[in-house]
């Protein structure tokens, strides 16, 4: 219908309402018989009384509210213009010659309110009231028939009328696992049964798309949905949480596609805002590797803490300068220097830190590849243990208070170059710790999605070329976190670092890159090993099978925080470190700097050494 015809369509029906009340009031009040002189004041002063009301009524805006999502607010607002046109018509009643008896008056403001309310509620109603079907709707099914389930069927809901003609999404119902909610009727549409009823209710209802609608879901569950979408060729949404609902203004519904995350997730982390806040509030505060994928996202959470500065320090100026536009743009308050320099050099490190003297220092500067850095090995000991040993050291020099290192799982009885290395600037860092002021601290997790050089990315490209896929072997597993997860999670332990910890992050349970693989597949719409193959290349140099984030004799220590543990270390010896070092500054070949470091840790085991083990 068009709007003005719908707005003139009101206005008539709100006149023929309160222009009939009066009568209605007077035949109640008279039980039936309206004397003439009564019956000839009602019709005399019937224009008035249109005219009022409906003035009243456009005064409260009535004829510039969508009545078909009405709520509590429109109630009001319809007893409120009600009550004033009443006491207007009461005030101009009194002053004349025949008043209208207070009684009818009363029971006039009554009936208004009651005929003008069922109108907006039938407006409101139709609006839930199931729609014909045309060929091109789609079947929608919503899994959660909580808060956020609810507020996905209201956005249906209120999808234009004029979009029909075209094609909308249907709600054909809900599933929920709660036993009390089964049949129940939510925005006119029934909970249809449970999780475990899925396939039967998608093929029965002709479902074409699942919005998931549980902000709290878990991976397990997801994979689970997926795979029964795939075999019953049904897409899968995910609906914006509450948060996300509210900070988008709530006007449309913002269905995304499934992520991979998506079928990762675990728990939400619960940091304590308050203590990390406080932790860099105010404070002068440095990134290493600032232009990667960790240390531009720690950028990010950083700049939202409100710190008085914040330095991003890298090698590489696009990296940077892209961080740096994407914070200035976001935070124009906020002070941010750029420094484009190389970790391993001292000299320009030292004047850095003497001219900034920062106060918190994230240590996200290194060589991480692992089948590079075993034909390199010159490279990862120069970057990894070097460069953090220059960085640390002026540290120390220039009085950090805080300096926290994110190392890797691979450091944990490392068969690879970068690992070993990694693990040497553990001991360092645990080292310094010792005889410094700075406190210092490592944080040790497993790989994030998404970052630079894992497998993801690579996998995309292979799914979107048709495949195949390459895995190195089908029962290799890894931990894996989000790099908003795992950033997050740094800051949360720099807060509590009290000097020489190496925490240990909760990475949950090791996921196999076969199923993540497969995973992928799905989320692209395709078969695994159907319209995607596999190619097994076997590992690669100096890669295992599982990686581990902690040894046998380790163990962990709890901290305040339940995702976030500290390592039992060994005492660090000083003499035979700085030996080592020395060792390694000196070291002429590649073999001689993996003697090095097997002597260095004992925990280190080469390929050759596993190779030799495994015949």
């Amino acid at each position: 219908m068009n709007n003005a015809i719908r707005l003139l369509s009101m206005v008539l029906l709100d006149g023929f309402i309160v222009g009939t009340v009066p009568y209605i009031a007077a035949l109640i009040r008279f039980e039936g018989a309206i004397s003439e002189f009564y019956n000839s004041v009602i019709l005399y002063t019937i224009p008035l009384t249109i005219f009022i009301r409906l003035g009243t009524f456009y005064a409260f805006g009535f004829y510039n509210r969508l009545w078909r999502y009405a709520g509590a607010k429109e109630l009001l607002v319809i007893v409120g213009a009600v009550t004033v046109s009443s006491a207007i018509i009461a005030v101009i009643s009194a002053l004349t010659v025949y008043p209208i008896p207070k009684s009818i008056q009363l029971m006039s403001w009554f009936i208004n309110i009651v005929f003008i309310g069922i109108t907006r509620v039938i407006a409101h109603v139709s609006n839930f009231m199931p729609q014909g079907w045309s060929e091109h709707d789609i079947g929608v099914l919503i899994i959660g028939a909580g808060d956020t389930g609810a507020m996905v069927a209201r956005a249906l809901s209120r999808q234009d009328l004029a979009m029909r003609r075209n094609g909308i999404r249907k709600l054909v119902g809900f599933i929920d696992d709660e036993p009390y909610k089964q049949n129940r009727l939510l925005f006119g549409a029934k909970v249809l049964g449970k999780r475990s009823d899925l396939r039967r209710i998608i093929s029965k209802h002709n479902v074409q798309e699942i919005i998931l609608a549980i902000p709290s879901i878990n991976g397990e569950f997801v994979r689970e949905i997926l795979a029964d979408c795939r075999k019953e060729r049904c897409r899968l949404k995910i609906a914006p949480n509450l948060d996300e609902w509210i900070k988008s203004g709530g006007k449309t519904l913002q269905l995304r596609s499934l992520q991979l995350e998506d079928l990762l997730r675990r728990s939400p982390v619960e940091l304590n805002m308050g203590q990390v806040a406080e932790f860099l509030k105010d404070k002068s505060v440095l990134v290493t590797g600032a232009g990667g994928s960790i240390g531009s996202e720690l950028c990010r959470q950083i700049a939202s803490m409100s710190p008085r500065i914040l330095y991003l320090l890298g090698k590489g100026e696009n990296s940077i300068y892209a961080i740096e536009s994407e914070l200035r743009e976001k935070y124009q308050d906020l002070t941010i220097e750029p420094l484009i320099v190389d970790v391993r050099d001292s000299k320009r490190i030292n004047l850095i830190f003497s001219r900034c003297a920062p106060q918190v220092v994230f240590h996200a500067a290194a060589h991480k590849h692992v089948p590079l850095m075993e034909k390199q090995p010159d490279e990862a000991v120069s970057n990894n243990i070097f460069g953090t040993k220059t960085v640390a050291e002026a540290a120390d020099r220039f009085g950090t208070e805080v300096f926290v290192m994110i190392s890797t799982d691979k450091a944990v009885n490392p068969t690879s170059v970068m690992g070993a290395t990694k693990r040497m600037a553990e001991l360092i860092i645990q080292d310094m710790n010792k005889t410094s002021r700075t406190t210092f601290a490592a944080v040790r997790f497993g790989n994030v999605l998404g970052s630079r050089g894992s497998v993801i990315p690579l996998f995309q490209k292979q799914i979107a070329a048709g495949g195949p896929v390459t895995i190195t072997h089908p029962d290799m597993k890894r931990y894996f976190m989000t790099i908003p997860e795992a950033s997050s999670l740094v800051l949360q332990a720099g807060a509590l670092a009290q000097g020489g910890e190496v925490f240990v992050l909760d990475m949950g349970e090791p996921v196999k890159i076969l199923d993540m693989a497969c995973s992928m597949i799905q989320i692209a719409g395709l078969i695994p090993h159907v319209d995607i193959k596999f190619d097994y290349i076997g590992l690669r140099p100096g890669e295992k099978l599982f990686e581990e984030l902690l040894t046998a004799e380790e163990g962990v220590n709890v901290t305040k925080h339940e995702k976030i543990y500290t390592a039992k270390l060994k005492n660090v010896d000083r003499q035979n470190l700085q030996k080592g070092l020395t060792l390694l500054q000196q070291a002429a070949s590649f073999s001689e700097i993996i003697q090095i470091l097997s002597y260095l840790i004992p925990s280190y085991r080469p390929p050759a050494m596993v190779k030799e083990a495994a015949s």
